[in-house]
Order: C-alpha cells, then structure tokens, then sequence
C-alpha cells in the first residue's frame, strides 16, 4: 500500500476518533441528542472529503507531468502554457460579473432595504420631534439645555469647567486667547466656511512692523478692546482688523465673526464647520440639533460673561 494512502488512513481514523470521543464525552453524548448526531455526522463527512481531496491532489503533484504549449515569453527560464481558460471558470466569472452589476445596481444597497438607512430615517424623525418639542424655550432652560449637551459633547476636550483643561483645549470662559489671535494673524483661519466664507487670509503679518506690534493687538483684543489701550486700537485699525470684525470686536456678517464676546452665532459657526487654531484641531459636530447646538452657544454664552 501507498505511504500517502496509508497516512490518509490513519489521520482519518485518528480524527474521526477524536471528534467521536469529544462529543460521545461530553454531558449528554449521542444520546438522544440530534445536535451531536449532526455534529459528528457533518465531522465524518469533512474528514472524509479533507483526506481525500488532499490525497488525491498530492498524488497529482508527485505523478504528474506537465504538457502543452509553452509561450515564447520565459522569466529566468521559467515559461509559461499556452492552456485555455477552463469553460466552467469563463462561465462562472461572467456569471460573477454579471450578478454583481445587478447587486449594486438594482439590488442591494441601492433599491433595497438598509439597516443605516432606517437608523438615519429613525434618527430625523425623532430629532423633528425633539425640536418641536423645545421650540419655545425660555432662555434659563435653553442654558441648562446646552449645559447638559455641553457636559456630554464638550467636556471630554474643554473640561467641566469649560476652562480648557490646562491648555489642552480652548478656553472658553473667555472670548480669545492672545496665542489663538497671534496664531490667526501669522497663519490665517480660514476655518467657519458657512458662516464667513471669506475666511481669514494667511500672512496678514505684513501690516505690522514686528512680532511685538502683534502682541500688543492680540493684548488690546484679549482685554476687550480697552479704549484707554489707544495703541492697541491703533494697531487694530492699521491691520484692517476692523474692516471684518468691526470698530470694537463685534463682528460683521459674512466677513469675521465677533471678537469682543462669546454669542450662540459664533458658538455655532465653530459646532457647524470645526476650528483649526494655535491649540490644534477641532472636528465639526454634525451630530447636534440645531435647537442643540442653540442651547450649547447660550450656555458658552453664559458663562463667559
């Protein structure tokens, strides 16, 4: 008898003895139990297919020789034959082809049903609801509103607190930071596109005449536009800081948001597109309601004062 046939054999019955001592030992065994009838059943039939299938074929490999055609091309002197693609293969991809064309096309997921779909449809229902429901809303409620969205949004960046966690975040107790200004000035802020399309061009350094003419704007803005800080001032005019922002920090439409104070305008515009500042990056929140994202500014709004 073959080596190969002879190894087949006793791996077969070497498997088929472990799966019948796992399962005729285990609580219950085959008595009565069609489940561990099935098992062993399906294991005979694997281990049957699996020994033959892999005898069979390392038989081929070890008796068999190649023939046909071989192309002109060669690779290191390895060739290759001219063998024609078997029919049943040509068939079966075609046949794959064919189906998923039809899948994406007109069966799933563009015309059928989608899981994400209906959570995406459940999700706008509800928050159509939601927003009804707190339309008229008094201005103490809509504080803790955006408090408590605040607390599960927010927090885990700017703190409990809303005092930036040390630097790791933004500050929000107060409007501006002087770093955050100075940032904007040398490197642009070209960050709440729906709101202010225009944006903040990099490079506006070049309207004052050092670094320190640069602090000393970011100070006067810091401090709220102090009107004793005539060189501040001065500086602000002479940067055209005023032309987007206005006289005093108050903002414009479409042109730059408000720097004197926090409002939920400027609190919404950094929720709607995200924030790219001296700190780092801060994603949008697509997530928010806009009865949400209302609430969150008044309640940022509030405790800046």
């Amino acid at each position: 008898m073959n080596k190969l046939v002879l190894t087949g054999i006793i791996t077969t019955i070497v498997m088929l003895a472990a799966t019948w001592l796992a399962v005729g030992g285990s609580k219950g065994g085959l008595n009565g139990d069609i489940v561990n009838s099935l098992a062993v059943a399906g294991a005979i039939v694997l281990v049957l297919a699996t020994v033959f299938v892999v005898t069979k074929y390392v038989r081929q490999m070890q008796n068999d020789t190649a023939t046909g055609q071989l192309a002109d091309e060669n690779w290191d002197g390895i060739g290759e034959y001219k063998n024609e693609v078997p029919m049943g293969w040509a068939v079966i991809f075609l046949g794959t082809m064919i189906w998923a064309t039809w899948y994406f096309l007109a069966g799933y997921p563009v015309n059928s049903y989608s899981q994400i779909g209906e959570y995406n449809e459940d999700v706008a229902k509800h928050d159509a609801i939601f927003e009804a429901k707190h339309a008229n809303m008094d201005a103490a409620t809509l504080v803790e509103m955006g408090e408590s969205v605040f607390i599960v949004q927010c927090a885990p960046c700017h703190g409990l607190t809303a005092d930036g966690i040390g630097g790791k975040a933004a500050n929000l107790t107060q409007r501006i930071e002087k770093e955050a200004v100075m940032h904007a000035i040398m490197n642009g802020a070209n960050n709440m596109t729906t709101d202010f399309p225009g944006g903040m061009p990099a490079g506006l350094n070049y309207m004052f005449a050092s670094e320190a003419e640069i602090e000393k704007v970011a100070q006067y803005i810091v401090d709220g536009f102090d009107e004793s800080d005539t060189q501040g001032a001065a500086l602000f005019a002479q940067g055209t800081c005023s032309g987007c922002h206005g006289d005093k920090g108050e903002g414009m439409p479409y042109a730059g948001p408000k720097l004197n104070a926090f409002d939920g305008a400027t609190v919404a515009s950094v929720l709607k597109d995200g924030k790219k500042g001296a700190i780092g990056a801060m994603p949008k929140f697509n997530n928010l309601t806009p009865k949400q994202i209302e609430a969150v500014g008044a309640y940022i709004t509030d405790i800046s004062k």
